[in-house]
């Protein structure tokens, strides 16, 4: 059976299939820690589909997204169209792509960081503090290790809808959680289209990710749990960091 690389058929189902993450109350959380600093342009890593990247730019910030899959990008710029919001997308790897220019804030929401291997963390790491100016700000989040280990591992996912049927086996590994996702796409004629793509992620702890901040010139300026939880019982681990040098 062939496998599509990550996001190749999900990327148009993504966000619909998502709309019980509360996104209005996530990007309001994110947006009310960008505001305690005097912050214009900014970067957001991951991008995926964009709805972090129009949300920010409805608050007036001047954004670019930056995403691996040039599927989701398609998606991220025909919806910026539709919404009429504006907003530069560009196709790149943060972990082997420096940026030609720099900003004042960069972002990197809803597992991003946990799609980068172990050992390029780094190296993604000082390409992020290369795009951010001197004092600049480096707002993520990963999903924590209690999540992969408690809800996400060995376990199989469904959410089967009139259009679309999603499905993910996932399987723990040493160091993080294989993936292998099946879409059931309901087409205009009632047939229905499968596709099949793996996603990859990796397991990161608060200690480790802290201590990749310090190694690559950035000082953490706080850590919590998703919107304000106790990150102990968190899904969720958010990062608020600034570059130093």
């Amino acid at each position: 059976m062939e496998r599509n690389a990550a996001y190749a058929n999900l990327a148009k189902w993504f966000e619909y299939l998502n709309d019980d993450c509360d996104y209005e109350n996530w990007s309001q959380y994110l947006i009310e820690k960008l505001r305690r600093f005097p912050l214009c342009e900014g970067l957001d890593v991951g991008c995926g589909g964009g709805w972090f990247t129009r949300a920010f730019t409805r608050q007036g910030y001047r954004m670019t997204g930056l995403d691996v899959s040039a599927a989701m990008l398609d998606f991220a710029q025909e919806t910026a169209l539709k919404e009429g919001v504006r907003g530069e997308y560009i196709l790149g790897d943060i972990a082997s792509k420096k940026l030609p220019k720099r900003f004042d804030f960069v972002t990197a929401i809803n597992d991003c960081i946990n799609y980068i291997p172990k050992d390029r963390l780094d190296k993604a790491l000082k390409n992020i503090g290369g795009a951010l100016k001197k004092g600049g700000i480096f707002l993520f989040d990963v999903s924590s290790e209690r999540k992969f280990r408690e809800k996400i591992a060995n376990t199989v996912s469904v959410d089967d809808r009139d259009d679309v049927t999603y499905m993910s086996f996932n399987r723990e590994e040493l160091d993080g959680v294989t993936m292998d996702v099946t879409l059931f796409i309901r087409e205009s004629d009632g047939k229905y289209q499968r596709t099949d793509e793996t996603h990859r992620q990796y397991v990161y702890s608060e200690e480790e990710i802290v201590a990749a901040l310090q190694r690559n010139g950035f000082a953490v300026l706080e850590v919590e749990g998703h919107l304000h939880e106790d990150k102990t019982s968190s899904d969720r681990i958010c990062f608020l960091a600034q570059r130093t040098r």
